[in-house]
């Protein structure tokens, strides 16, 4: 194998939406070739990212470590993730805390919102809750006209929209939610990672807090609202009719989709696909959304 050869599978890789497990093999045989060889830590983060993405948390920890030898920023802000979340089996909210200011000085966003999160929470350092709002006060202008998909806008709005729905700014709230709900869509199309789907079903739990739900107007999104209960529902792709059901298993809904079981909806979100093409991917092209049935 050589350099170009292996930039290539990775290139090719990053566009397949649904790789087999020979693509994978070829992916991370080629990405450990050109970290051999070249030294990036850019690779690295790659590498490490995508094991991150498939929860294999200790191969992640050992890539991310490898940058960050190299006192590559990117690399903090994953280690902060890491040990922020326990994602090895231990937490260390004083590793967290560390790698995340390091980053905030330099006034990466990120970082930022989660010094807050451990201000709200009381992670290593006292919990202030004065001081969580104002940081994210004085982040959200910063990011308020960011455009790029994978800017924080969302992680940053949805923040501010709880504030303002303890403020009683319940109008100002619902904007902001909604704003990050579109802003999220768009990223999920290109990366349905866990995170982000994460992000998005709690953004629509307290989205429909603050308003009824319009059963006559909602989206591929707004059904995590439906399927926390039993519902029949239908949209359209490609002028085929869709199928969604979801069914209550114990405390939660398992789902099902053209005849595909999904354990809950998180599962559903992440792998249902029509034909070999994910459903967030084509988040754009579904319409027709209706409940056909309503269970007990």
């Amino acid at each position: 194998m050589t350099a170009a050869e292996a930039r290539k599978i990775a290139n090719d890789f990053d566009e397949n939406r649904n790789p087999s497990a020979d693509d994978v093999f070829l992916f991370t045989e080629a990405m450990n070739y050109l970290i051999e060889e070249e030294h990036k830590p850019s690779d690295m983060m790659y590498l490490g990212g995508y094991y991150y993405e498939i929860r294999k948390f200790d191969l992640a920890l050992k890539y991310y470590e490898m940058a960050a030898t190299y006192d590559y920023d990117p690399a903090y802000e994953c280690l902060g993730y890491i040990w922020y979340y326990g994602r090895t089996g231990e937490r260390d909210y004083k590793k967290a805390f560390e790698y995340f200011s390091k980053l905030m000085e330099k006034g990466e966003p990120v970082a930022t919102y989660k010094v807050a999160d451990m201000y709200k929470n009381g992670y290593y350092v006292e919990k202030d809750q004065k001081k969580y709002e104002q940081i994210i006060e004085a982040l959200y202008p910063k990011v308020m006209d960011m455009d790029n998909v994978f800017d924080p806008v969302p992680e940053v709005f949805t923040r501010l929209a709880r504030i303002r729905t303890l403020q009683g700014r319940i109008e100002d709230a619902v904007d902001l939610y909604e704003y990050a709900k579109d802003f999220l869509a768009q990223r999920i199309r290109y990366n349905a990672f866990f995170g982000n789907l994460n992000i998005m079903k709690w953004l629509i739990d307290d989205l429909y807090e603050l308003v009824a739900f319009n059963e006559r107007a909602f989206d591929l999104y707004d059904m995590y609202y439906l399927l926390k209960s039993p519902h029949k529902i239908s949209f359209m792709y490609r002028n085929a009719e869709q199928t969604v059901e979801s069914v209550m298993e114990d405390a939660e809904c398992a789902v099902c989709f053209n005849g595909k079981w999904f354990r809950d909806r998180d599962a559903f979100y992440k792998d249902a696909c029509i034909g070999n093409t994910k459903l967030t991917a084509v988040y754009d092209d579904l319409y027709g959304f209706r409940v056909k049935e309503v269970r007990k």
